[in-house]
């Protein structure tokens, strides 16, 4: 445990526990469903496509703008360029992690919650380009802004950058917003005890909201600017609200595996907190109290938006692995409870990455895939299965509905602004050059996948049946 004790390791040691735990993943197409639209949007972006307009989703443009940059090298390189970014932000996340751990008084478990951060990522989904992946490290950095705000003289300036970061957050994911909210509101707790003036904190107050929301109205200024404001507000705000629910045993059973992965960190952060001794440097106090309601909030947020996943449950790492630093770095861990934790919690995420690899399939499985696929000519249309494909033939879509799961999905019906079963005739009435299926799944609405079926049978010949992770992909290509 000695090196886990002198931050000048920390960066170095994280850099490697990053790499090693994430390898398996690297230069893989098919990580997540998620992060294979992402790249397909990002490549959108630049042949002209707007999200919302021509490629519709629920995301916030940020997130696909982010996108845009790795899938500018193109495809299979802007695979590799998507997970390295997404490496750095992991590094960088964990860094942040141990500064506010450092920051708590718990510095000499700092590096441990740093690794802890990284190890959780591959037990709750945060194994690739997960948003939040890429959100946390602007979070946690607009934390230490706000930590360090009340004693500075530049303490509405520290405040002021902090909420830019969120606002920037909420670009990529709105699910941001109720630790915003928290952020801003503490904020202006420090300007009232250092003013008492009831006036300059409302002007306060309305500066920190415009700041946050600042990226998220001049996106929707650019929409209207070039009349689409309906259709950005439809993806962004009202369409969620429009889905129908998941059945409840899925719903329990996504929610009780978020609560068994992440309770370790949460039990040891709270006892961390609770034992803690009230510290000689005030800032160790407030810090600690920041994490308190941190996590809270961050948990608070999890349930408020269904249907809870795995890694909608990655904000709660950050204030969880920062808390239980002071758990892991205590004389009565470091021996040896720490270690056996951290190897376990690595030896997990491996099983897991190697598990997922098994079923969701891996880069040769796709390669053969879009190989069957061709890049030409005609259009694609995949009705379920890799998105990615879309990407890597070249071929073009024929909706702007490419998530197969807003066409198919049960809980999908009336949120998307079109008739499914509509939408899936118009597409086949365009005569795709090829259809590409994988068998009914699980939430899919079994008329369509009957109706896909059946509209093949007369000009569609079926052309390859090919593994991809636990399923078996067909490839249709059109006979005349």
């Amino acid at each position: 445990m000695s090196a886990l004790t002198h931050p000048r390791a920390r960066l170095a040691i994280l850099v490697l526990v990053a790499l090693a735990v994430r390898a398996l993943t690297f230069g893989n197409p098919v990580v997540h469903v998620d992060e294979e639209f992402y790249c397909f949007t990002g490549s959108a972006l630049w042949h002209g496509q707007l999200p919302f307009v021509d490629v519709w989703d629920r995301k916030p443009i940020g997130l696909f703008l982010l996108y845009a940059v790795p899938a500018g090298l193109g495809f299979p390189s802007g695979i590799w360029a998507y997970q390295l970014l997404a490496l750095g932000a992991t590094i960088w996340a964990a860094m942040q992690v141990a500064w506010l751990a450092t920051r708590a008084g718990f510095a000499r478990g700092a590096t441990a919650g740093g690794i802890a951060y990284i190890l959780w990522l591959d037990l709750l989904g945060g194994q690739g380009g997960q948003s939040p992946v890429f959100y946390n490290p602007l979070v946690a950095a607009a934390a230490l802004l706000i930590l360090g705000a009340a004693a500075s003289p530049h303490r509405r300036v520290r405040g002021a950058l902090a909420m830019t970061l969120i606002g920037i957050a909420l670009q990529i994911k709105y699910s941001v917003l109720l630790e915003g909210m928290f952020f801003g509101l503490w904020l202006l707790a420090d300007e009232w005890h250092a003013t008492r003036r009831p006036m300059a904190l409302v002007g306060h107050g309305a500066a920190l909201v415009a700041l946050a929301l600042l990226p998220t109205v001049a996106a929707g200024v650019a929409y209207a600017a070039i009349g689409q404001w309906d259709a950005f507000a439809y993806a962004n705000f009202l369409s969620i609200f429009h889905r129908n629910p998941d059945p409840l045993k899925e719903l329990a059973g996504n929610l009780g595996q978020i609560v068994l992965i992440t309770s370790p960190l949460v039990a040891l952060a709270i006892l961390a907190l609770r034992r803690a001794p009230r510290a000689a440097d005030r800032h160790h106090d407030r810090t600690r109290r920041f994490l308190a309601w941190w996590l809270g909030v961050a948990c608070l947020s999890v349930l408020a938006f269904r249907p809870w996943f795995d890694h909608y449950s990655l904000p709660i790492l950050l204030p969880a692995c920062a808390a239980a630093a002071g758990m892991l770095g205590s004389a009565a861990w470091q021996r040896w409870r720490t270690p056996a934790l951290l190897l376990t919690a690595a030896l997990a995420g491996q099983i897991v990455l190697v598990a997922l690899r098994a079923e969701r399939g891996e880069a040769r499985q796709f390669a053969a895939l879009a190989q069957a696929v061709g890049d030409g000519p005609g259009c694609l249309y995949v009705y379920s299965g890799s998105t990615m494909l879309y990407v890597a033939t070249k071929r073009c879509a024929l909706s702007k509905y490419i998530v197969p799961a807003h066409l198919g999905r049960t809980r999908e019906a009336g949120a998307t602004g079109v008739d499914q079963q509509a939408e899936i005739a118009r597409i086949l009435a365009q005569h795709p050059a090829v259809v590409v299926m994988r068998p009914p799944y699980g939430g899919e609405r079994p008329a369509a996948h009957a109706f896909v079926t059946a509209a093949l049978a007369p000009d569609y010949r079926q052309t390859a049946a090919l593994p991809m992770g636990n399923e078996t992909i067909r490839v249709y290509k059109r006979a005349r």
